[in-house]
């Protein structure tokens, strides 16, 4: 199963000294309220890594506050775009200069690839930060032409105060996916990392503090989704709260922001994505993509090709092709430079993947390679795993694992391909591999997915707006939609009088 390197615990690189373990409220670094701490544990071993604050109710509370007086009293809201902007330059600036403690607090809290941490989360993320800094001086309203004697224009104003709820899959570059634009519009926040991955979360705050982000705008508290998480989403005082992760609890956040105050809701849940692959296509290349697709990140991605129809003419040499490369993939430490695939987030991630894989094979999905714990490992290593023979009604077609595991199936016509794409509760992105544009055109337009990439995959950039269909959610990150979630439309309406035209 690929090579191992032969001892998890005999790292390639130092382990990062843990400097930030308590809250961040109002520009400090502060325990719970309750003086609890819960345990961030390193899925290469096992193993402790520290104690964490544990943020309840109570400490939502005291960020609410915060970010409430920073918004309603504080300069950020009230500071020319461009002076957001120039601090917003320097956070991206700090975040670059702190890489490679912040890739190694991921690797060690999550189980990511050090070295993808290094050369794509860090400057994705302060790429983010530049585009949206860029953006924080064009916030523009519109002049309107009224249709009766009366002048009209539209302000675009900060939504108030946003709560984060950020997943484990991809600390950084979902944290700073979501707080960019935040910090653009001029807004303040309250973040809640998830509690297996609360590290690098609170290194950002202590970079944001050194940036010159004022007192109060970026508050960060840890803690666990049913308590904390809950807080943020029933607060009456957070007028918009954006949330990444399941759909499940999407639910509940926004029953809970129902239920609450109203709040604006924006959702990027589940996926199960399709990836169509016909006859024309370039096999290897095909191949080459349909595994760094489900493999990329452990399979631990929301937009993971975890569906693969193949067009029958190619069928066969794409599955030998497949299998080649799953073989090869390699798996083992995050630390090591040659490694592919590292370990699962938790056990419980770990023994979640392994059920799906046993229902595969109860059934009737053949399991062409993989299936199994990664053997000379202690961490939560799972091998690539490739099953072929999948039917739309079978487990690992329906629901996301969000591992390793790629389902497998060919179709004949392109209505066929369709037809089984869209047979999903999901809709998050898709992937197609043709030579045909009109074959392409055909099959992006009846896809219903809010992402669609031709010959490529996860191809996300901070210009294109990045969101789901039906039950993967709704609201957009990245883009310019990203910018405007986070700003309110105010209209402004004054008479005219004697003027000589409308």
């Amino acid at each position: 199963m690929g090579s191992h390197s032969d001892d998890s615990s005999a790292s390639f690189v130092k382990n990062p000294t843990i400097k930030f373990t308590k809250l961040f409220i109002n520009g400090e670094f502060v325990d719970s309220v309750s003086g609890k701490t819960f345990e961030t544990i390193d899925p290469r071993t096992g193993k402790v890594t520290a104690r964490i604050a544990e943020g309840d109710k109570e400490d939502v509370e005291l960020a609410v506050k915060a970010a409430r007086q920073a918004f309603d009293h504080g300069p950020w809201p009230r500071l020319p775009g461009s002076e957001r902007g120039r601090i917003m330059m320097k956070f991206a600036d700090l975040l670059e200069e702190n890489a490679e403690e912040l890739a190694a607090l991921d690797t060690i809290d999550c189980g990511k690839l050090f070295s993808v941490g290094k050369a794509m989360d860090i400057p994705y993320a302060a790429n983010a930060l530049r585009y949206y800094a860029g953006a924080a001086d064009k916030v523009h309203g519109d002049v309107l032409k009224m249709s009766r004697e009366l002048h009209g224009y539209t302000l675009l104003e900060p939504i108030g105060v946003v709560g984060h709820i950020i997943p484990w899959n991809n600390p950084i570059f979902v944290f700073f996916m979501k707080v960019s634009p935040t910090l653009a519009a001029g807004c303040t926040m309250v973040v809640k990392p998830a509690e297996q991955t609360p590290l690098s979360a609170l290194y950002h705050a202590h970079l944001a503090k050194l940036a010159g982000i004022p007192d109060g705008v970026l508050n960060v508290i840890t803690g666990f989704g049913p308590t904390a998480g809950a807080a943020i989403s029933s607060h009456m005082d957070i007028d918009a709260v954006s949330f990444t992760g399941s759909t499940e609890i999407g639910r509940k956040v926004m029953q809970a922001a129902a239920e609450s105050n109203l709040k604006v809701v924006s959702l990027e849940l589940g996926g199960k994505s399709p990836l169509i692959i016909f006859d024309d296509a370039d096999v290897d290349m095909a191949a080459q993509l349909a595994i760094f697709g489900i493999m990329f990140n452990k399979g631990e991605a929301c937009v993971a090709s975890s569906r693969v129809y193949v067009q029958e003419g190619i069928y066969d040499e794409f599955v030998k092709k497949l299998v080649e490369k799953a073989r090869a993939w390699i798996v083992g430490d995050p630390f090591d430079p040659k490694a592919q695939q590292g370990p699962q987030v938790d056990l419980k991630q770990f023994e979640k993947i392994l059920s799906y894989i046993e229902h595969g094979k109860r059934e009737g999905a053949t399991l062409l390679t993989g299936g199994k714990p990664v053997a000379d490992q202690k961490g939560y290593y799972i091998e690539p795993t490739i099953f072929a023979d999948v039917k739309e009604e079978m487990l690992i077609a329906k629901d996301e694992i969000f591992g390793p595991v790629m389902a497998l199936a060919q179709f004949k016509t392109i209505e066929e391909a369709i037809k089984r794409a869209n047979s999903t509760r999901y809709g998050l992105a898709a992937g197609i591999v043709t030579k045909d544009l009109n074959v392409a055109n055909t099959v992006s337009r009846s896809v219903r997915a809010g992402t669609i990439w031709i010959s490529c995959y996860f191809a996300l950039d901070n210009d294109c707006p990045f969101g789901g269909y039906k039950m993967s959610g709704f609201g957009k990150d990245f883009g310019l939609e990203a910018l405007h979630k986070y700003l309110q439309v105010k209209s402004v309406v004054t008479p005219l009088y004697n003027t000589p035209w409308l």
